[in-house]
């Protein structure tokens, strides 16, 4: 991630210190980090980071994780993150269907459900239906529609059977800021906030105008903007569970993230500014980010360890590109960044849903329509060889539907136009890499739960 572990010992600052010592007790895994290393990390003196450690302790987010020898004394206590201490729902409303997952602090998934449902059946029947699954997921309830998952690294894909809410009842909201009241977070989140339960993640007070923005100290992360969501119903499905950060909402764009509004959804014009945030927190009693699908791919992708700049294709009903640029990620100023599918590459090509001719999507689905995979992947080659010269990124990570039906031709085919360009450039031919992403068919649904998990780790921005 493009970010320093500093930590600086300011008053202003407490609740960024707690964001980093929480971001490395996550990385360090079920292994554990010492007090010591911890220090050592962040910059911050030993005395601070037992303050902080103690507690998250006290609030159930940290435990032991047993002892390492030391050079002199007696051994080290090694600490980790407790994962099923708090939980978000990450939530692919894609145009054909609907995948929720639930996932740990660590951003492990433990369950998911996923059923067919068009992005053109209606916003009333599209909001039930998030609802409705959503609450299902947090109910534990299986999905008898979800087709099996492709594989994904370890950390994504096991089901623990744990209640989401167990064994933090009655926790203080103040665990991870106990000393401003304010849980940490990083520039360009926007969250729609409604009531939580009073054992749930303490949120940052909100000013009686619109959107309120917390103080931000010079060298710490930049806090979010915080916008208020009308009051939720009292049958508000969520309002009542604990430990529950949130619900992150990924769907196809253009849309505003900052705000939550929808724009003009490619194909789905009726869409146009429907205020999708604040009208589910109110229906969930929870708070509610937004954000393009091919946005929450990346950001997954960022805070899951992918480094440096890279691109992340996402091909299946429509194609869209995520893009973190010096490891963080790039929403551009409106959000409309990553609208890789709608350059023109062919002049009076065939139509596009967007309403040009020629764009790589169109391209890319014809050609699938007509089963030329071959003709698809070197189209879509030509789209990352032209992003790769733009940006001179490291990766390209090839997702979604599409690429998961034919893994290898894809590769294939991408890899091949970006080693021609290359040799023609005399770069290496690996100076662009480009592999498969991980996660599989819940990328997108993955990514959506880190929108509330990352800023509590200071990566919102990757």
């Amino acid at each position: 991630m493009n970010r320093t572990d500093g930590g600086v010992n300011l008053l202003g600052l407490r609740s960024h210190n707690t964001a980093l010592v929480l971001d490395l007790l996550r990385t360090a895994g079920p292994d554990g980090i010492s007090r010591l290393e911890l220090a050592e990390r962040t910059g911050l003196t030993p005395q601070a980071v037992s303050k902080i450690t103690a507690r998250l302790r006290q609030e159930g987010l940290a435990a032991e994780a047993g002892h390492r020898a030391s050079t002199g004394g007696k051994p080290r206590t090694v600490l980790r993150l407790v994962p099923e201490a708090g939980h978000a729902v990450g939530v692919h409303l894609d145009r054909d269907e609907l995948r929720v997952v639930l996932a740990e602090l660590d951003g492990r998934a433990v369950r998911e459900r996923c059923v067919p449902l068009s992005l053109g059946a209606g916003a009333e029947t599209v909001l039930e239906a998030v609802v409705r699954e959503v609450t299902q997921v947090l109910a534990g309830t299986p999905s008898a529609a979800a087709p099996p998952a492709p594989s994904a690294p370890p950390a994504g894909t096991a089901d623990t059977g744990r209640s989401p809410v167990a064994s933090v009842a009655g926790r203080s909201p103040a665990a991870l800021t106990p000393d401003t009241g304010r849980g940490p977070a990083a520039s360009g989140s926007a969250v729609a906030r409604a009531p939580v339960a009073p054992t749930s993640v303490a949120r940052a007070p909100v000013a009686p105008t619109s959107v309120a923005r917390a103080p931000v100290a010079p060298t710490s992360v930049a806090r979010a903007p915080v916008a208020t969501a009308p009051p939720a119903a009292a049958s508000a499905p969520l309002a009542v569970v604990p430990a529950l950060l949130g619900v992150g909402v990924a769907l196809p764009g253009p849309l505003d993230h900052a705000s939550g509004v929808l724009h003009r959804v490619t194909g789905f014009p009726e869409w146009d500014g429907f205020p999708l945030r604040d009208v589910l927190a109110e229906r969930l009693g929870a708070p509610v980010v937004v954000d393009k699908d091919t946005n929450a791919a990346a950001l997954g992708l960022a805070v899951g360890g992918e480094r440096g700049s890279f691109a992340c294709l996402h091909l299946g009903t429509g194609l869209g590109a995520g893009l973190v640029i010096g490891g963080t990620l790039h929403r551009g100023a409106r959000t409309g960044a990553g609208e890789f599918g709608h350059q023109v590459v062919q002049l009076d090509g065939p139509p596009c849903s967007c309403g040009n001719r020629g764009c790589i999507e169109a391209l890319c689905l014809a050609a699938l329509g007509r089963g030329d995979v071959g003709e698809a992947a070197r189209v879509l080659g030509v789209g990352a060889a032209n992003l790769a010269g733009l940006l001179d990124i490291d990766a390209v990570l090839l997702g979604g539907r599409a690429i998961a039906a034919a893994p290898e031709a894809f590769l294939h085919g991408v890899t091949a136009v970006l080693h021609a360009r290359a040799r023609r450039e005399g770069s290496p031919e690996d100076a662009v890499r480009v592999r498969l992403a991980p996660y599989g068919a819940r990328a997108v649904a993955h990514g959506a739960a880190h929108l509330l998990l990352a800023p509590l780790f200071g990566r919102e921005a990757g």
